[in-house]
């Protein structure tokens, strides 16, 4: 086995500074890259290769190793993306000519429907009355969640004055360090209306999170997982709840009342439209010139 390359771990640390800090990567993709990256630098290792000169039958072979090991397409592919990413750095920074990575290609996977919840199962669950203060609060997220399709990051990210109640709008920091603008129906904004003071009254002096448990600070994303999980099996929720079901459902419920996909990806922060066509399953009805008049959870009461 040779000893591992100095210039190879040098480069990697150059590589992981460029994600972080000039492309705005976030911690996790950055630490899914690195991963990735030191896992076929290991592999290259055992072979007295050098990642920094590695060619592309051999991060063919590597690929064909991970098919044999079960690994799934996805994964491969997410594999791939970081080589090519890394390579295409060495070729901006004039230390290769060549992505290796550029051409490999794997199958591409199924792509499966999202789950969704009935429009009336989850209007009778959002309707619950809150029985105590950490009710009011995963009610509050739970209809932020589905008023406006954030992501669980973005949630638990999300400051006080980040929410303007009287605009109805939040600003989140979405995938890439991208901040966007959400519209925030009259039902949510009720919610978070009436735990605010149960907030306030629980932060911490320095704490600007406006979700936060009761020790004062911000909820993690693992508390939010668990508790929306726990409200779910105590209304008796016909399916596990959790906040991606949410962001699918708003997704799904605004298409079936707008059919408006453009709207849909400026909201849930797709780069790609392809990525929100998956919802084009759905029978359209009529387009809505609103969202208040489209998304079920943000007409106002006459």
């Amino acid at each position: 086995m040779s000893k591992k390359s100095s210039a190879g771990n040098s480069l990697l640390d150059d590589f992981h500074h460029a994600l972080r800090w000039e492309r705005n990567y976030s911690p996790h993709t950055c630490s899914n890259y690195l991963r990735n990256l030191r896992q076929f630098a290991d592999w290259l290792d055992k072979q007295s290769l050098a990642l920094e000169s590695a060619g592309e039958e051999d991060v063919q072979r590597y690929t064909a190793q991970l098919f044999r090991k079960g690994r799934a397409p996805r994964s491969i592919r997410r594999c791939l993306s970081a080589l090519r990413g890394f390579y295409e750095y060495l070729i901006s920074t004039n230390h290769r000519q060549d992505n290796p990575a550029r051409e490999v290609r794997v199958p591409q996977p199924a792509r499966t429907l999202p789950k969704v919840m009935d429009v009336d199962g989850l209007m009778q669950l959002l309707d619950t009355e809150p029985e105590s203060d950490l009710d009011c609060r995963d009610l509050a997220m739970l209809e932020l969640l589905y008023s406006s399709g954030m992501r669980l990051s973005e949630l638990v990210g999300l400051d006080c004055d980040g929410l303007d109640l009287k605009g109805g709008e939040a600003r989140v920091l979405g995938k890439g360090q991208s901040e966007r603008t959400l519209p925030v129906g009259q039902k949510a904004r009720d919610a978070v209306a009436r735990w605010l003071p149960i907030r306030n009254a629980w932060a911490a002096a320095d704490e600007k999170a406006l979700f936060i448990s009761k020790r004062g600070r911000r909820l993690s994303a693992r508390s939010v997982q668990l508790r929306l999980r726990q409200f779910g099996l105590l209304h008796h929720s016909d399916q596990a709840l959790h906040p991606h079901l949410l962001r699918h459902s708003f997704a799904s419920h605004l298409l079936e009342s707008s059919g408006d996909l453009r709207a849909v990806q400026e909201l849930l922060g797709h780069r790609r439209i392809s990525t929100t066509q998956i919802y084009t399953h759905l029978d359209y009805q009529h387009l809505a010139q609103t969202y208040d008049a489209a998304h079920p959870r943000a007409r106002r009461r006459d």
